[in-house]
C-alpha cells in the first residue's frame, strides 16, 4: 500500500481510499497523526457509528505492532477540524501511468461537478495548481469565484427593516418603545421603516463566510481575492445570527445566482454537509461515497457521448418492481437506462465501484450483482446488461461475459483517466 503525505505547513494529512492513519509512532504504509488529531478524528467516527449514512466511511481497529490504526473506506472528501487541520481522502485509482496525488484531486472534482443539487458544476480546475493545494483549499476557491460572479453581475439590494430613534418621523411609530425611550426627548421618534439597501441577508452570509475564509485559508492567491472582493461588500454589514439569516433567504430569480455560493456559506458557516456527518471536534465534513461518485461520474459521460436525439438516459430508474401482485413490491432501480427512441430498445448499466482481481473467485464479482442484472434483463427486455467497473491492472483482460440460454451480461472496465475511449467502446457495442 502507498502512503500519502502530510503537509505539515498546512496542516494537511492525505491518504488514498483504504489507506490507514497511526498515532505518533512511524511505521511503512501508513500516515502518522499527531497524538491529539488521531483522538478527534476516532471521536469523529464513533460519533458517526450506527447512522446509516455513514457506517462504512472509516474503519477503527487495533495492529500488533502498530496499536490503534483507523482506515478510510469507500468515502473520500475533506474532514477539517476545528484546530485547522485538514484530512483528506482521495480515490484509490489504478493506472498504467505514475500516481500522483494531483491527479487523484482532478479526478475528484471532475466527479464531484456531475452530482446533483451540489455547488460544484461551474468550476474549473484548470485556474489551480492542485499539486500544491488541498481539497479544502479547492473547495474555498469554488466560493471565491462563486461570489466573483455575483459581484461581477452586481450584488443584489433588498429592503431591510430598521428599527431606530430617530430626529424625524417616517414610517411607523413603535408606541413602547417611545414611551420607553423618549418620555423627555418629544424632538424624537422611535421608528420602524423599511429602507431599499444591500443588507439583504444572503448579501450578510456570504460576506461573513467570506470574513472567516480570510482567516482560516493558507493560500495567499485566496487570501488576496477574499480581501478584493471584501471591498465590494463595504456597504454590507456581517450576519450577527446565522440562522436567523439563512432561514429569511428568499429563492426567486433576484438571487439566483446566489444560489451555489450560499450553499458554501450553509458549509462554512454553520458546518453544514451535503452528507449526514457531525462530531465535536470537526468543523467541516465533506465525504462521498464513492460509489454515488462513479455512478454519477459514468451517467454523465454518457449523457455526452450519447446523441440526446437518439437516445434517453436516466439514473435509478423506477419504471418496474420485481414483483406486480398482490402489489408492487420490490422496486428495482437500475444505475443507468439508455433506450433508444428510434426502436424503443433498452440497455442497462450498473456501475459497481469495486477493484476485480482475477485471483478472487469470478474475479470479486458478488453472486448478488449477477442475480440483480438477470432480473434486469427479464423485466426490462433489455438488449445488453452491463456492469462496468473501474480498470485496474489485476484482471488482464479488457472485457468479458457470463451468458445462458436465456441471459448475457457483460462486464467491462472503464479508465478513469481516460473514461471516454472505454465508454465510446462500450455504446458501440449497443449499435452494433
Amino acid at each position: 500500500m502507498k502512503s500519502r503525505r502530510c503537509d505539515s505547513k498546512l496542516k494537511t494529512y492525505t491518504i488514498s481510499e483504504y489507506g490507514s492513519f497511526i498515532s505518533e509512532k512511524e511505521a511503512e504504509g501508513y500516515v502518522t497523526l499527531p497524538s491529539h488529531t488521531f483522538s478527534a478524528l476516532e471521536d469523529f467516527i464513533l460519533s458517526n457509528n450506527g447512522k446509516s449514512e455513514a457506517i462504512e466511511f472509516m474503519g477503527l481497529s487495533a495492529r500488533k505492532g502498530i496499536g490503534r490504526v483507523i482506515t478510510a473506506k469507500n468515502y473520500v472528501g475533506i474532514i477539517t477540524l476545528k484546530d485547522g487541520t485538514t484530512i483528506e481522502i482521495l480515490p484509490k485509482v489504478y493506472s498504467s501511468e505514475t500516481y500522483k496525488d494531483d491527479k487523484a484531486k482532478k479526478l475528484l472534482i471532475e466527479m464531484l461537478k456531475t452530482l446533483k443539487r451540489t455547488p460544484f458544476k461551474s468550476f474549473q480546475t484548470t485556474s489551480i495548481n492542485t499539486a500544491k493545494i488541498s481539497i479544502f483549499e479547492i473547495f474555498i476557491r469554488m466560493f471565491i469565484d462563486e461570489v466573483f460572479g455575483i459581484v461581477k453581475r452586481g450584488l443584489r439590494s433588498g429592503y431591510e427593516s430598521i428599527q431606530a430613534n430617530e430626529r424625524f418621523f417616517k414610517g411607523k411609530l413603535l408606541f413602547n418603545k417611545q414611551v420607553k425611550y423618549n418620555y423627555a426627548h418629544n424632538e424624537r421618534s422611535y421608528v420602524k421603516y423599511d429602507e431599499f439597501n444591500l443588507n439583504r441577508a444572503e448579501n450578510k452570509l456570504i460576506k461573513s463566510t467570506l470574513s472567516f475564509l480570510y482567516k482560516t485559508t493558507s493560500s495567499s492567491k485566496n487570501k488576496n481575492d477574499i480581501k478584493i472582493l471584501l471591498n465590494s461588500f463595504s456597504e454590507v454589514e456581517l450576519s450577527t445570527d446565522y440562522d436567523s439569516d439563512f432561514a429569511s433567504i428568499k429563492n426567486d430569480r433576484n438571487t439566483k445566482d446566489y444560489t451555489y455560493a450560499l450553499l458554501w456559506s450553509m458549509v462554512f458557516l454553520q458546518g453544514k454537509s451535503f452528507t449526514a456527518f457531525s462530531g465535536s471536534e470537526v468543523a467541516i465534513a465533506l465525504l462521498f461515497p464513492m460509489e454515488l461518485l462513479f455512478e454519477s461520474y459514468i451517467a454523465a459521460k454518457l449523457r455526452k457521448l450519447l446523441n440526446s436525439d437518439e437516445y434517453s438516459i436516466s439514473t435509478q430508474d423506477k419504471t418496474f418492481h420485481l414483483f406486480d401482485a398482490p402489489k408492487p413490491e420490490f422496486q428495482m432501480k437500475p444505475d443507468i437506462v439508455v433506450k433508444s427512441r428510434s426502436d424503443n430498445s433498452v440497455f442497462i448499466i450498473d456501475t459497481k465501484w469495486k477493484l476485480l482481481s482475477d485471483n478472487k473467485a469470478n474475479h470479486g464479482i458478488s453472486q448478488a450483482d449477477m442475480y440483480q442484472m438477470y432480473a434486469y434483463q427479464k423485466k426490462y427486455n433489455a438488449e445488453n446488461v452491463t456492469l462496468i467497473y473501474p480498470k485496474t491492472d489485476k484482471v488482464n483482460s479488457d472485457e468479458f461475459e457470463y451468458s445462458s440460454s436465456d441471459a448475457i451480461v457483460k462486464v467491462r472496465f472503464v479508465d478513469l483517466f481516460n473514461p471516454n475511449k472505454s465508454l465510446q467502446n462500450i455504446i458501440s457495442e449497443t449499435e452494433k
